[in-house]
């Protein structure tokens, strides 16, 4: 079972703690955290949600749902390293929005790391592959609709925020 902390709209701690797959209450958010990890030479790593997850077989990004106790950069660290095995000090990654829906708190980030794809570690049941890719390869990915739609919002939002983002436009 897992428990994530409830915020209020305001993004301050309430107190209480959520359980992951009920419903949140009107008022109540969570904290949701992504990475762009890039590596520095204008190009961005991807994972593809392995075939039970929702939006199975679509590219998207690391990240995934703080858990109770952890602040914004405990998890995107934790959901880094679980999802890639790419392991970053939590002052490494820099953010570069952040945003709210409904229920949610959003914290985007970018790490730069180099990490041959050979060195990625997937995580069973969560991811079932990983790429690394061009600016215009995620904007054809986007066409294809080979990316997760949410993912894809966030990278059109975001696109001149990730480092790299510059080299890739000449």
């Amino acid at each position: 079972m897992e428990y994530n902390d409830i915020y209020d709209k305001d993004r301050k701690l309430t107190g209480r703690v959520h359980l992951r797959g009920t419903p949140w209450r009107k008022g109540e958010y969570g904290l949701v955290v992504c990475v762009w990890v890039t590596d520095g030479k204008g190009n961005i790593l991807l994972t593809r949600r392995a075939p039970e997850k929702t939006f199975a077989g679509t590219w998207e990004n690391s990240g995934g749902a703080a858990q109770a106790g952890e602040s914004s950069r405990q998890a995107i660290a934790r959901e880094l390293y679980e999802e890639t095995g790419i392991q970053a000090e939590q002052g490494e990654f820099r953010l570069i929005d952040s945003g709210s829906d409904r229920n949610t708190h959003f914290d985007y980030y970018t790490l730069i790391r180099n990490t041959p794809l050979e060195e990625i570690r997937l995580l069973p049941g969560e991811t079932d592959d990983a790429k690394w890719v061009t600016f215009s390869e995620i904007h054809r990915l986007i066409r294809e609709k080979k990316i997760c739609r949410i993912i894809a919002r966030q990278f059109q939002a975001q696109e001149k925020l990730i480092p790299g983002w510059q080299n890739a436009q000449k």
